[in-house]
């Protein structure tokens, strides 16, 4: 990640308007709101007859204003993509400037400057736009905010509510006119003056322009039924808001209810010490029933939390097993890291990636990748975040542009970490799952070669320094048999050697040239206890070959606290 897309996050979370997050940012938010104050107070002094020293000051106070809210607007508007996807790219700064706030943000700022390009301007009807800086603060007001939310919930009501009210005014004002016109044709002289007659009624006619009484019985009566009707103009409306209005609360209540169940849900995963590698780790899953237990939380609360948040997920234990295990429908909740829009990228300086492209459908898999990629000092990236049914895979695809948003994203960011000369990738992928057979094999090592050709050589392949890759197999399956006994194979049960796989897709002149495809059966990443301490001794390996040393396990993995 870029110095300036850090800095574009830490502008979304310092325009975040939220004044009780208790974080410095707040202080930003604070000052935002006090320049506003002050902005509208020099305009309301500078009404009076004041002394020439006092409009000196005043000068002063809208030039200092109106800098720094040019900063802060011009800032807004940059960093829009962040405080909301909608406004990426050019046409979204587009949308951004023509919102509400946004138009607001513009029309009490900029204006400003148009007084250096277009001389002669009323520059005190530019100055009076600056009253509009008071709409700014209904920006960090929770309740203008549950009326936005009212109003917007009920805008289809409303609006059908007043087409129907619009066409019984034209029926009635017709029927109006056919009577009114045979007692007083002068006055009714065409269609459009009961028209008039009738909507002008709704507003109280203020400018008495359709003075003109109905002096039929049938227009009496109809003059009747138009003042009930505007009474219903307004009390339909305001009764649909205040239903809104009552809705948006109760949603708003259930929404802090959430957010303190989604802190209940990062407290219960707990890091724990893992005793084969005396390593503090979190579990890699908690089940609905151990967080029931736990935390005291009802099942919808669960799903709530979980559905509301951005770094948990409901998975099924069932796919881990496979058919012949008869494995039986058990739901847990899994926790990820998320800091990329796939979902998250770790960008430590080494020459080796750990690549996990399928932990959005493999339940656990990312959790073994990125425990792999943390105790080695590896770079992780993972795809997270997208669509589980129809699932479009990150590993197997034909058009990087054409799976979905993120995919490009994903492959930049994937080709940014392996740019590095002597730089490996390993992809890590689940295996033996309810769509599998269970394999004699626990580790299934590819090199980019087709199913059953054990063999070191071949076309197209994904590694080209293949005595190294050898001598990483040979090692690492020699020590996975002796210390846990768990055999490897090299290419025997599963082909890499689609012209789709990802690691042919990268982008003309870059990407990795040496990059490993290992399978590990959930049996060992999932349900084995010993299973961070195969992540290190596959990592302890990848260090000695590739990075020419074992590095030194990260301060992080022995610190007691809850979450990644």
């Amino acid at each position: 990640m870029t110095k300036a897309e850090k800095f574009k996050k830490q502008l979304a979370r310092v325009f975040d308007s939220n004044l009780h997050t208790h974080q410095w940012e707040n202080y930003v938010d604070y000052a935002i709101i006090g320049l506003i104050v002050l902005s509208t107070l020099s305009l309301f002094v500078a009404t009076f007859e004041i002394s020439p020293l006092c409009e000196k000051v005043l000068q002063i106070i809208d030039y200092v204003t109106v800098a720094a809210f040019t900063v802060e607007v011009t800032l807004r508007i940059w960093a829009a993509d962040e405080i909301d996807e909608n406004y990426k790219g050019f046409w979204g700064r587009v949308r951004y400037c023509f919102s509400f706030y946004g138009l607001i943000d513009i029309l009490s700022t900029y204006t400003f400057y148009l007084t250096f390009f277009i001389p002669g301007l009323n520059y005190s009807l530019l100055k009076s736009l600056r009253v509009l800086r008071l709409l700014r603060i209904f920006r960090y007001m929770r309740s203008f905010r549950l009326v936005q939310q009212a109003i917007s919930s009920k805008s289809k009501e409303m609006l059908i509510s007043l087409q129907f009210l619009v066409i019984v005014t034209l029926m009635l004002s017709f029927v109006l006119f056919f009577y009114e016109h045979a007692a007083q044709p002068e006055v009714y002289n065409n269609g459009i003056r009961s028209v008039v007659w009738a909507f002008a009624q709704y507003i109280g006619d203020p400018g008495g322009f359709a003075d003109t009484p109905p002096i039929t019985l049938v227009g009496r009566i109809i003059a009747c039924i138009i003042g009930l009707l505007g009474i219903a103009l307004f009390a339909v409306p305001a009764g649909l808001i205040g239903a809104g209005f009552s809705e948006a609360m109760e949603e708003e209540l259930h929404k802090d209810v959430i957010e303190k169940n989604t802190d209940k849900l990062h407290r219960a995963f707990e890091r724990k010490l893992d005793r084969p590698t005396g390593y503090q780790v979190l579990p890699p899953y908690l089940s609905i029933c151990d967080i029931q237990a736990r935390m005291g939380m009802k099942e919808n609360d669960i799903f709530d939390a979980v559905e509301a948040s951005e770094v948990f997920r409901i998975v099924n234990l069932a796919a881990t097993q496979t058919s012949d295990q008869h494995p039986q429908d058990k739901l847990a909740i899994e926790y990820f890291v998320k800091n990329r829009p796939y979902g998250c990228c770790i960008d430590r300086g080494s020459k080796i990636t750990i690549v996990s492209p399928s932990s959005l459908v493999d339940p656990c898999s990312g959790y073994f990748a990125y425990y792999l990629a943390l105790i080695g000092g590896f770079n992780y990236i993972s795809r997270e975040v997208g669509e589980l049914r129809p699932y479009r895979s990150y590993y197997i695809f034909e058009d990087r542009n054409n799976v979905d948003d993120n995919l490009p994203l994903y492959m930049e960011d994937l080709e940014s970490l392996t740019s590095r000369e002597g730089s490996w990738t390993l992809t890590f992928l689940a295996a033996s799952g309810a769509n599998e057979p269970t394999y004699p094999t626990i580790f299934h090592f590819s090199a980019g070669g087709k199913k059953g050709d054990e063999s070191f050589d071949g076309e197209n392949l994904l590694v080209q320094d293949m005595e190294r890759y050898r001598a990483i197999y040979e090692e690492l399956s020699a020590k996975l048999m002796e210390e846990y006994e768990m055999a490897s194979d090299h290419q025997r049960y599963h082909t890499a050697a689609s012209p789709n796989h990802y690691l042919r897709k990268f982008s003309e002149g870059k990407g990795c040239k040496n990059n490993i495809v290992l399978r590990v059966a959930w049996s060992a990443c999932l349900w084995d206890m010993r299973r961070i301490a195969i992540a290190k001794t596959i990592a302890d390996a990848l260090n000695r070959h590739i990075e020419g040393e074992v590095k030194h396990y990260s301060a992080d993995l022995k610190a007691k606290k809850c979450g990644y």
